[in-house]
């Protein structure tokens, strides 16, 4: 936790409700121990989209299709999503909560690899992009983001901060998260100081960046 809990747990008191849909899809994420954003990154990322009405939007890690559904709820009826899923006992679920939710027309689902997937992609086609995928790969899918991010178009990245761990000494941190913790704190070096991208750390929920392509 990187906010004092009664903090959050006051912000998460004045949340509104969701659609039934996201509803049911936090309940069952919950029960099944899958993460989901957290109810302030909703609340950010729904501000962001009124903010930039995107009309191509890329999101890597779909996991049950949670985040994907919210951000449809928020777009223009021409607005389209692109959503990358490599995880393969959370594709079939995915996919039928997109359907559940009737959002397969807005919602296109990629199954496989994002360093495979992003390639085949045509360059300068999104202007928004939302990345909550494995962490540790964050600083190798950046490249292809940023090609196929438009000049203007905002990134934002989901749990940089580890909840608090990523300013601890690597010798403090748990042998098998030292590969997450060297390539985080590298990632966040490299958009914090990249000429191509004027960038905020902002320390709301597990940690986020947003950043805009130059």
């Amino acid at each position: 936790m990187i906010v004092d809990e009664r903090i959050v747990s006051y912000i998460h008191s004045l949340e509104k409700t969701n659609s039934d849909i996201l509803e049911k899809i936090e309940k069952e994420a919950h029960e099944d121990n899958v993460p989901i954003i957290r109810k302030e990154m909703e609340s950010f990322l729904r501000v962001m989209l009124e903010l930039k009405r995107p009309k191509r939007i890329l999101e890597l890690g779909t996991a049950v299709g949670y985040s994907a559904i919210l951000m449809s709820e928020c777009i223009e009826k021409e607005s389209k999503i692109v959503t990358i899923e490599n995880y393969e006992k959370r594709i079939p679920i995915a996919k039928q909560n997109i359907k559940d939710a009737g959002k397969e027309k807005v919602i296109e689902f990629l199954e496989g690899d994002a360093m495979e997937i992003m390639p085949t992609l045509q360059e300068n086609q999104f202007d928004f992009v939302f990345m909550d995928a494995a962490k540790a790969q964050y600083i190798h899918f950046l490249p292809e983001v940023m090609r196929l991010m438009k000049k203007g178009a905002v990134l934002i990245t989901d749990n940089v901060l580890q909840e608090g761990d990523l300013i601890e000494s690597k010798y403090v941190v748990r042998r098998r998260d030292r590969t997450i913790h060297k390539r985080m704190r590298e990632y966040l070096e490299v958009v914090k100081n990249s000429k191509d991208l004027e960038t905020s750390i902002v320390p709301i929920g597990d940690g986020i960046t947003i950043s805009v392509k130059k």
